[in-house]
């Protein structure tokens, strides 16, 4: 049976900033089927009919960094609803590249397939399991999320939690809640991305940007730095 081939809707050949404590590139793969307002690349959220980057030319480049670069992030987009997600984090891997992964977790299934491949994932969370329509407008999306956080963590690879936090979707109280049940669950790792507009393409949700400076307080990260083994309040 073919192998199916990877969407790729951008690369950024270098980043110290998209895998803890390597140097990588980043590969964008093109689609999402959730539509957060705060996405910074909406523009991949739809699937063209056409690659605006063939996977073949990514595979060759990655060939020419071999011992330039240590890693490999797939990211988004949303990676984990493309089916040529497995052969390319394959290919990547035989190169001898670490892997990272981004992902928001709609597709835990495939997710789990790739999991033995992978060393380290940024899990997005966006909100409580029963929350999550609020963010990404898609109903019943707290599911596959929930099932995406447990194959991660039955899978022991690394891994960080993360959650992109805006008032207008999520309250500084909720964001507590959230941490907390993060950490009952098993998370030692979680970062909080304060919202920043750009990207997005939400008025309104983009009004609120100069607000934000100070949002959610020093109560809030000190409430979630006591429950992990590591946090991060991350802004700008």
């Amino acid at each position: 049976m073919p192998q199916h081939t990877l969407k790729v809707g951008g690369l950024v050949p270098f980043t110290a900033t998209d895998y803890p404590g390597l140097l990588a590139a980043v590969v964008f793969v093109q689609g999402c089927p959730w539509r957060c307002g705060y996405c910074h690349n909406p523009h991949l959220q739809p699937r063209t009919a056409d690659s605006p980057m063939p996977w073949g030319d990514v595979h060759a480049f990655l060939q020419r960094r071999v011992g330039l670069i240590d890693g490999v992030v797939f990211s988004g987009g949303e990676p984990t609803m493309d089916p040529g997600l497995p052969h390319a984090i394959k290919q990547a891997k035989a190169l001898g590249y670490r892997i990272g992964l981004h992902t928001g977790g709609t597709h835990p299934r495939r997710l789990a397939q790739v999991l033995p491949d992978t060393d380290w994932v940024g899990l997005d969370i966006k909100a409580h399991f029963a929350d999550y329509e609020r963010v990404t407008q898609v109903a019943h999306s707290g599911k596959p999320a929930r099932e995406s956080l447990q194959a991660v963590l039955d899978s022991g690879v690394a891994f960080e939690c993360r959650t992109t936090a805006h008032p207008d979707l999520i309250s500084a109280t909720a964001l507590i809640s959230l941490g907390q049940a993060l950490a009952d669950a098993g998370v030692q790792h979680y970062a909080v991305q304060v919202f920043r507009p750009q990207g997005c393409t939400d008025d309104t949700l983009n009004a609120h940007g100069q607000s934000l400076r100070e949002w959610p307080g020093q109560a809030v990260s000190d409430a979630l730095g006591a429950l992990f083994s590591s946090f991060t309040l991350r802004r700008g």
